[in-house]
């Protein structure tokens, strides 16, 4: 494993989520905030702003189950709920009460289940009550969300079945390459290391075997897409969004439609050539904007 994957590994800890060893970092002091990762890596997406995150906030970044460093079962029915009560059984087993969320991709997705729980008094685990929301790029309306073609086949298709025992292999890095550099901008594109590491958290503990099963959360946004929305155009909870414009996924029109749909909606456009991973690609500006908003 690559250096600086085993550092923030040997760093974390875990905790026992219904039988299962689910990974976290813990880290700083000040307010609590929830980093919540996006698909298909884990929390080591926040390595770059970690440093200056933790000087402000008691970060608090799980890997969600069949992801990164924690527990990857085959038979298992990962879904945004179960996601969401994971979070909520950690933030709990270490009493948190009052939280910051940020969130990304998938995060994003069960940023936006919690948010509804608390709005409509349904936690599954504990009562943290979120202060702040910081959105980056995700699907969170269901109708602008345009997701790759591969990540469509594999996760909507029984395709991801099929090819599942191949995963892992030389070709399946070859067919994923192209994908994830389609969501980066084309001046931040990531590097051979860079590349070399993702692969490395989605092949640990034999993660590509599952990796189409988790993706099947595009069907929770279809199907829980205007609960959410109602819980986000009713809350009294001051959110943000901080939008790679690049991002063919979820990208300037997703910013679009967040500004149709939420009332008075706090958007900041990053510039035009960041893509789907800003914490990634840009993260002066993301820290600037999320700190500046969240110390208000």
């Amino acid at each position: 494993m690559h250096p600086e994957l085993e550092a923030w590994k040997s760093a974390g800890h875990h905790f026992d989520y219904l039988g299962f060893d689910i990974f976290y970092r813990v880290e700083g002091s000040g307010p609590a905030l929830l980093a919540i990762h996006g698909y298909p890596f884990n929390s080591w997406d926040w390595s770059l702003i970690w440093p200056s995150l933790t000087e402000r906030f008691t970060v608090i970044a799980p890997d969600m189950m069949g992801m990164g460093f924690s527990a990857k079962p085959v038979e298992y029915q990962y879904s945004v709920h179960d996601h969401a009560d994971m979070h909520e059984a950690l933030l709990e087993s270490l009493g948190v009460t009052d939280v910051h969320v940020l969130a990304h991709d998938l995060g994003d997705s069960v940023g936006q289940e919690l948010l509804a729980r608390q709005e409509f008094g349904q936690q599954a685990y504990g009562a943290a009550r979120i202060t702040t929301i910081t959105w980056l790029n995700g699907g969170m309306f269901n109708e602008a969300y345009t997701p790759r073609a591969m990540q469509k086949l594999m996760s909507q298709t029984p395709l991801g079945d099929v090819v599942s025992p191949l995963q892992g292999s030389r070709l399946s890095r070859r067919v994923l390459e192209p994908t994830l550099r389609q969501m980066f901008g084309v001046n931040t594109q990531p590097s051979p290391e860079l590349m070399e590491k993702f692969h490395q958290i989605l092949e640990y503990n034999d993660g590509k075997r599952v990796l189409h099963k988790v993706g099947r959360f595009l069907g929770d946004r279809r199907t829980h897409r205007n609960r959410w929305v109602r819980a986000m155009r009713s809350t009294d909870v001051p959110m943000r969004l901080i939008d790679g414009p690049a991002d063919p996924n979820s990208g300037a029109h997703m910013a679009a439609r967040y500004r149709e749909v939420i009332p008075n909606p706090d958007v900041v456009m990053l510039a035009d050539d960041i893509g789907h991973w800003p914490q990634i690609e840009a993260p002066d500006a993301v820290l600037e904007h999320l700190l500046c908003f969240s110390s208000r």
